[in-house]
């Protein structure tokens, strides 16, 4: 992980001045499917495999990206809340992570960014301001993603379901802040699911959903985001107009 660089004094009202081109955040964490990654066609073909190879029924496109952010296990009992057995349930998510990894493996392999994904994401990154990510994805997932699209150098802090309990349990952003020594008042979350936006909420940061992603912008504002971006370069914009909204 980055060496996580001294910090200077935080402004103590939104009159003062402001950092990194007038947010005024020090902890940006990011969720990935949805969010930075449009992952959800891999995650549809691997819910096939795993379905499908059971003789099952497979899940509509659009019950799979409901769920898209929670740990598998959330996931699939939400998909198959009915299973003959555990150890069906447990074969299931097995077949899916086999499949997931079998993906990654094939030539030419795509996970596409969002648009001004990189460009943003770049400018954001200042040398007094801390990335990071929370996501339902295991981190050899995240690591493959990061480095196929040269993007791991930007984040300090990673937090996924391998040590930390799964959305919307505010664990990751409490385990984020932990490591880069930022407070709640100076943290804020950008996602696309009300699971993103319940965990924010809860941690007690700031919530900035996103409209391209997972679930619907009612959901969003329903579960507490503050704001919905429309594109991932109006995400600083936004980030600023949070800040000027404290108080």
């Amino acid at each position: 992980m980055p060496e996580i660089p001294e910090m200077p004094e935080m402004p103590g009202t939104p009159d003062s001045p402001q950092i990194s081109g007038g947010h005024g955040f020090r902890l940006i964490i990011f969720d990935m499917d949805g969010t930075l990654i449009d992952g959800q066609h891999h995650i549809q073909d691997a819910m096939v495999e795993a379905f499908g190879g059971m003789g099952l029924s497979v899940p509509e496109a659009a019950a799979v990206r409901a769920i898209v952010g929670l740990t598998l296990e959330d996931a699939f009992a939400r998909l198959h809340p009915q299973p003959d057995s555990q150890a069906q349930m447990n074969e299931l998510i097995d077949r899916f992570r086999s499949a997931a990894i079998a993906q990654r493996k094939r030539p030419k392999f795509e996970e596409p960014l969002y648009e001004g994904v990189k460009e943003t994401v770049a400018a954001l990154d200042a040398p007094e301001i801390l990335l990071g990510i929370a996501t339902g994805r295991p981190r050899r997932g995240v690591d493959f993603s990061l480095e196929l699209h040269g993007m791991a150098h930007h984040f300090v802090t990673i937090q996924t379901v391998d040590n930390n309990p799964g959305k919307p349990h505010p664990g990751m952003i409490q385990q984020a802040m932990a490591e880069t020594g930022a407070g709640p008042e100076e943290t804020v979350m950008i996602g696309d699911t009300s699971f993103d936006m319940i965990m924010a909420r809860t941690a007690g940061c700031r919530a900035l959903g996103v409209s391209w992603g997972y679930h619907a912008t009612e959901e969003l504002l329903g579960s507490g985001a503050e704001a919905l971006a429309e594109s991932f370069t109006d995400i600083p914009g936004h980030l600023a107009r949070l800040r000027r909204s404290e108080g």
